[in-house]
């Protein structure tokens, strides 16, 4: 067999096409590191959230769904708080602009395709809440002293943060695939600040005025809220009706997302 010699110019085969999970993970690991270098996105995600725990654990706002210390009422909202910033504040900004810039366009029509845009965003998403859950637990159990309830259910947890995730997900996306990137800024940020009202998170729901309390329950952030409550054990009550409503939030949310996205 000829050797190829100083001279000669080895041929190789076409390059093998990259998978589209490590096409995915590869850009998953490009918003994490995009999400990281913004200071304004950690601090929504991460240091307000922990900062409402901590803050408002001090003080003891009453109501009837919680039972025990403030930390029982403050844990559920918090983990709400920080779901809806990483699914629906941080990814509608950063996608809302990334359209605006035609990013989102070019890598649509890249190899990678829309499927795996979606997949790498989503994974991004859910790295981000686990590290948010982690965060938020943790300051409750070592420095508040919090400790689940004895109904406390793991699979509702679950449950309801994948629910919520999409829900908030979908409204985001819904949002920056048709809005203008400054007005999804605004509207995200003005929700954002809305949730923690109508979301049950600094203040009880069964504490607003009693027309406002009624369409705050049936709307997705005090349902995340309640369903967190009660798995968590931190409330008394079947989150049946709460989990209903994230599931039909979320369909609604991401057709809507999925049919009206603009890629330009």
């Amino acid at each position: 067999m000829m050797q190829p010699g100083p001279g000669t110019v080895a041929v190789r085969g076409p390059a093998r096409p990259v998978s589209p999970v490590r096409m995915a993970l590869a850009l998953a690991a490009y918003e994490l590191r995009l999400a990281i270098r913004r200071g304004e996105s950690l601090l929504i995600t991460f240091v307000i959230p922990a900062g409402v725990l901590l803050v408002f654990s001090a003080f003891d706002m009453g109501g009837t769904g919680a039972t025990g210390e403030p930390v029982d009422r403050l844990l559920p909202g918090s983990i709400s708080l920080a779901i809806i910033a990483a699914s629906l504040v941080a990814l509608a900004i950063a996608t809302g602009f990334e359209r605006q810039y035609g990013v989102i366009k070019r890598l649509g029509g890249s190899p990678a395709g829309s499927g795996v845009v979606v997949a790498a965003k989503t994974a991004a998403v859910v790295v981000v809440e686990a590290a948010q859950l982690v965060l938020l637990v943790g300051l409750a159990v070592v420095v508040l002293g919090w400790a689940p309830g004895p109904g406390a259910s793991p699979p509702l947890v679950l449950a309801a943060l994948v629910l919520g995730t999409i829900a908030f997900a979908g409204l985001g996306l819904l949002m920056a695939g048709t809005l203008r990137a400054d007005v999804t800024l605004a509207l995200a940020n003005l929700l954002f600040l809305v949730s923690l009202v109508l979301g049950g998170v600094v203040v009880p729901l069964d504490r607003l005025p009693g027309v406002v309390a009624s369409v705050a329950e049936v709307l997705p952030p005090a349902a995340l809220t309640y369903a967190l409550a009660v798995g968590l054990g931190t409330a008394p009550g079947d989150a049946t009706e709460a989990v209903v409503l994230l599931a039909g939030w979320g369909a609604v949310l991401a057709v809507l997302a999925a049919r009206r996205f603009h890629w330009d």
